[in-house]
């Protein structure tokens, strides 16, 4: 079934190439700041912290205060949906002050893995529903580049064909 979206006009073709070698320019990598509510809260207990927004924004506040040295190494940064939305103490938003060190900003745009029914033990991604509208709005706060994961479990007996084919698809209809 074909899409029914239009074509990229050439300015828009120009943007992506010109974010994608801004992203993986020589010397340069992602640093990986998408930490789900989740996450942060096994990271911050095992340092007796108490997990609540305040202290996630403290953490966060703590990696992209680091000094203008950073740039030289880090392409892009993805931000977890909150993060794209704090500030640091000085009411200035991560947003900024991460594109001032002339770093591309990213957004996390999928909603977690799930279960996948008649396996063993293997997921899928969800968070297709609604994506084009996340996107269009995480563009306008300043995201320039988004994320997806699929998961697969790997062992003797899995990836299932199962989990191969519904993650290739759900990436897929991502991409």
């Amino acid at each position: 079934m074909p899409h029914s979206y239009p074509a990229l006009s050439a300015e828009q073709k120009k943007e992506l190439s010109d974010i994608a070698l801004r992203i993986v320019a020589p010397g340069k990598g992602i640093l990986a700041a998408d930490e789900s509510v989740g996450s942060m809260a096994k990271r911050l207990s095992q340092i007796g912290v108490e997990n609540t927004e305040e202290n996630r924004r403290l953490y966060r506040q703590v990696l992209f205060s680091a000094d203008d040295r950073v740039k030289k190494c880090i392409g892009g940064v993805i931000f977890f949906h909150e993060t794209l939305y704090q500030k640091d103490d000085n009411g200035v938003p991560f947003v900024r002050t991460i594109q001032d060190k002339g770093i591309v900003v990213g957004i996390k745009v999928d909603k977690g893995v799930v279960p996948l029914a008649g396996t063993d033990g293997e997921t899928t991604t969800q968070g297709l529903d609604g994506l084009s509208e996340r996107c269009a709005q995480y563009k306008k706060d300043g995201a320039d580049f988004a994320k997806w994961r699929c998961v697969l479990k790997i062992s003797e007996r899995t990836p299932s064909a199962l989990a191969i084919l519904e993650n290739a698809n759900v990436l897929a209809r991502y991409a």
